[in-house]
């Protein structure tokens, strides 16, 4: 049984958490509010059989311990004391070759999870290339609207992204019609266009951001395997009860996955346009009022930011991304610290809370970095 207090032990092998669960009575999951996360969380779940379980998606900061008698309790995407296994680095490919050795593993759900990431997993591409989950020209949107699609995917930012009229204008304008099914020719026009736009006085690293956008993989209950992607990780972050079905493959939540999908995608573009924003040496800074600090960090950070490192603030939360491979979450806890708050995340992102004024906060980061 678990025990409250133990130390969490690393990351194990897929085959040994294999052997782990296939000895288990009762299994609980508990996932990061991350799109990753949460695929690496439906992955096992799925895997597990007969096998009961309990599965919860907790965001930072809120406690995620539970009085429930577990045999193992696994961790995915964040640190927890009572953990018996931890899930960090490559945990959705993790949790796949783990499904794989249970013997139920989806490659859509593990893909769309190495996408949300931001960083697609060669052995599962693979598998999901050899499962038939083809790549087509275009761009990655959940479901068949275009418009819709281009303008709430949070897989990049574009003049239209956060508004529809504009996104309908853009297709209307490469001729593309949004009654019928785009033309092979009319995914290719569109996916270059797309490029062309976001990658246009944005920073170098913009072109290799934009990818997992590009030739989308066909596959999952949303049409393209990164449409996919985009929802998990907006769900993940807004409506835990909904993402953990949405994982488990339950069709029932599609239209309110969507929807969360939309009003997440429209806050989170609403926020990178208004934001106040200034550049330091080595860091930029975005600040505004209530977001997704997480979503707009990432945003940031991926297409606007000139600097390495991204903090983005609101008035009593932060999110921070590193894009030069240091260690921003220690930087994070660093200046949580210095104020009296409290910081969470690993490597090169992380979140903080804190009751002093932002530009306190602010100046405590750049004291860190």
């Amino acid at each position: 049984m678990s025990a409250t207090g133990r130390e969490p032990t690393p990351a194990t092998s897929p085959g040994d958490l294999a052997g782990s669960l296939r000895e288990a009575a009762f299994v609980r999951l508990v996932s990061d509010a991350t799109g990753e996360a949460l695929a690496a969380t439906g992955l096992l779940a799925r895997a597990l059989g007969d096998t009961p379980f309990q599965a919860s998606v907790v965001r930072p900061f809120e406690d995620p311990d539970r009085t429930t008698e577990t045999d193992i309790t696994i961790a995915i995407g964040r640190t927890q004391p009572t953990a018996d296994v931890t899930l960090t680095d490559r945990a959705a490919a993790t949790a796949f070759e783990t499904a794989r050795e249970l013997g139920t593993a989806d490659p859509a759900l593990a893909l769309a999870g190495t996408i949300a990431a931001g960083d697609v997993d060669g052995t599962v591409a693979e598998a999901a290339e050899q499962a038939g989950l083809d790549q087509r020209p275009g761009v990655a949107v959940p479901g068949t609207d275009l418009a819709d699609g281009l303008a709430h995917s949070t897989l990049f930012v574009a003049p239209f992204s956060g508004d529809a009229d504009a996104a309908r204008a853009t297709l209307a304008e490469l001729d593309i019609s949004p009654d019928g099914p785009p033309s092979a020719d009319d995914h290719r026009r569109l996916a270059s266009l797309v490029a062309l736009t976001v990658t246009t006085d944005a920073p170098p690293r913009a072109a290799d951001a934009v990818q997992r956008a590009l030739r989308p993989t066909a596959g999952g209950p949303f049409e393209t395997v990164g449409g996919y992607a985009d929802v998990l990780d907006a769900v993940a972050r807004e409506q835990p009860g909904t993402a953990v079905a949405l994982a488990l493959g339950h069709e029932a939540v599609s239209e309110d996955a969507l929807a969360t999908w939309r009003s997440h995608a429209t806050r989170a573009h609403d926020a990178v346009s208004e934001a106040t924003t200034g550049r330091y040496d080595g860091l930029f800074v975005a600040r505004g009022d209530a977001m997704p600090t997480g979503t707009v960090a990432r945003l940031f950070a991926d297409y606007r930011a000139p600097e390495p490192v991204t903090l983005v603030v609101t008035d009593d939360r932060a999110a921070a991304r590193a894009t030069d491979g240091r260690d921003v979450a220690e930087t994070m806890h660093a200046a949580a610290e210095t104020v009296g708050g409290d910081a969470v995340g690993t490597g090169d992102r992380a979140r903080a809370r804190f009751d002093v004024s932002t530009a306190d906060f602010i100046e405590a980061f750049r004291e860190a970095v």
